[in-house]
């Protein structure tokens, strides 16, 4: 049996629901083409979910006004913002950039990972000055010990072709296949 609104309610909640609809542009963080994988010392890396900002956890981008606060770019937002993705994203470039399997947690095979990964971001960030920040930090953790645990800093940066949403998610996608290849590098013992 089907039940009918009243008139006097349709029109209200048709306007509910198209102000809630948005027209919000969702951007992809693209990955960066790779090249011949390079060869580890260890055959699997086991990546923990990226710890985010509270600012950049959210699905709006943000970029830097001239007086410091961050704003919501007008009418785009991330495809997905989550760490999740942030996650899945770093581990398929690893995977794809080296010899070792790169899996996000939880770790889905019966042995144990050689190398635990984990990165922490504190700054994600399109600057004022033209430029998209990423800095924070990363940890390697080896419990067989076949590679040496480290903690390593990193700040990043790439050039913002110009304020457009899109110049924004290019620039992201910059220096997450930088913070890439330097995990990379000291997975070598570079």
């Amino acid at each position: 049996m089907m039940t009918l609104l009243p008139k006097a309610l349709t029109l209200p909640l048709i306007l509910t629901l198209a102000a809630c609809s948005g027209e919000s542009t969702r951007f992809l963080i693209e990955p960066a083409p790779t090249e011949a994988p390079v060869r580890l010392r260890v055959s699997s890396i086991e990546m923990r979910e990226v710890v985010l900002p509270a600012y950049a956890a959210d699905s709006q981008i943000l970029a830097e006004g001239a007086d410091g606060g961050l704003r919501p770019v007008k009418g785009a937002e991330w495809a997905d913002g989550s760490a999740q993705a942030v996650t899945a994203q770093l581990a398929r470039s690893l995977d794809l950039r080296s010899t070792a399997s790169v899996a996000a947690e939880p770790w889905p095979l019966t042995e144990p990972a050689d190398v635990r990964l984990e990165v922490r971001i504190d700054r994600m960030v399109a600057r004022a000055d033209g430029r998209f920040q990423l800095s924070g930090q990363y940890a390697l953790a080896s419990p067989d010990r076949k590679i040496r645990d480290s903690l390593t800093r990193f700040d990043l940066s790439a050039p913002l072709a110009d304020e457009a949403p899109g110049a924004i998610a290019a620039a992201y996608a910059q220096t997450l296949d930088q913070l890439g290849r330097r995990i990379i590098a000291t997975l070598q013992g570079r």
